[in-house]
Formats: C-alpha cells, sequence, structure tokens
C-alpha cells in the first residue's frame, strides 16, 4: 500500500542516496548530508509497504513562489503514477500555503506538462530563484526547462 507522508529523520540516508544517484548522472543538484537536514520538513516521501520509493520537496522561494525540488523515484517505482502524484500532493501543500505559483527546473518536461505545468522562459523568474544554482557545474550554462503552474488566483481565488 502506499503511504506519502513528511520526512522524517530516519529517512535522511535514503533521501541522500536517491538524490545523489541523479546528481551523480548530472540529473539534479547534489545535496550534503547537512542540507538534507536542514530542509528536511521540505519533502515529503512515499513508501509500498515500508520500503523507500522516492521522494520531492516543496521550497518556499517568496510569498507567491515555490520551487518543486529534489523529485526522484528509484528506478523500480517509475512508469506508475507516483511522481505524479507526489507532485499533486506538494502543489496541494503550496496551495494549501496560500502559494499561487510553483515551478519546477527539470529535464522531464512532459512530464511535468502531464503535470499541468506549461514552459516559461528562464528569464521571467526572479533572481532568487538562482541563488543555488551557482553550486552547479553546469552554471552559468543551465540547460534545464523552467516550468511553472499557476496554483490559484494571486486574490485567493481557485
Amino acid at each position: 500500500m502506499l503511504v506519502f507522508r513528511k520526512a522524517k529523520m530516519t529517512d535522511v540516508e535514503n533521501l541522500h542516496t536517491l538524490i545523489n544517484s541523479y546528481a551523480t548522472k548530472g540529473l539534479m543538484l547534489p545535496r550534503s548530508r547537512s542540507m538534507i537536514y536542514e530542509s528536511l520538513r521540505e519533502f515529503t516521501v512515499v513508501e509500498d509497504d515500508g520500503k523507500f520509493l522516492g521522494t520531492g520537496g516543496l521550497h518556499i522561494i517568496w510569498e507567491d513562489l515555490a520551487e518543486i525540488r529534489a523529485l526522484a523515484l528509484v528506478e523500480s517505482a517509475t512508469g506508475r503514477g507516483i511522481g505524479r502524484k507526489l507532485v499533486e500532493m506538494l502543489v496541494e501543500e503550496a496551495r494549501s500555503l496560500g502559494i499561487p505559483r510553483v515551478f519546477a527546473l527539470t529535464y522531464q518536461k512532459e512530464f511535468f506538462e502531464k503535470c499541468g505545468f506549461r514552459l516559461i522562459d528562464k528569464e521571467e523568474m526572479p533572481h532568487k530563484v538562482w541563488k543555488e544554482c551557482i553550486n552547479c557545474p553546469k552554471f552559468p550554462n543551465c540547460d534545464e526547462y523552467a516550468m511553472m503552474k499557476e496554483v490559484f488566483a494571486t486574490d485567493g481565488g481557485s
């Protein structure tokens, strides 16, 4: 049975291993254990009968913007709709916090389009979005797609 829950301290090693396995392939930024501990409250974890399958984080950038980060599943969990459900949960978390826009920087353009995100020009993003990019080996020549989803209108409507 699939369970989606907020991450706990006991998840740090699984998060670290999974995220950094994708980072070694150049598919996401590496995260140190320290970074994961400091941002643990951002992460949601998915399990199947207690077995870790993946994670994703919702990082608040500003009052009107959040980012889906470190979205990753173990290989055996891909193609089952789990990633999409995880994105839906993170978007709902943003909505519940009153954040009207959620973005992702990704190589998985088609996946995020299926989740209701649209491709945007990176130049539309505020400068504060790029503060972690300085640590990326691809900086300043980022080849990821910037994807945005309007969660609800800024006046609080749906």
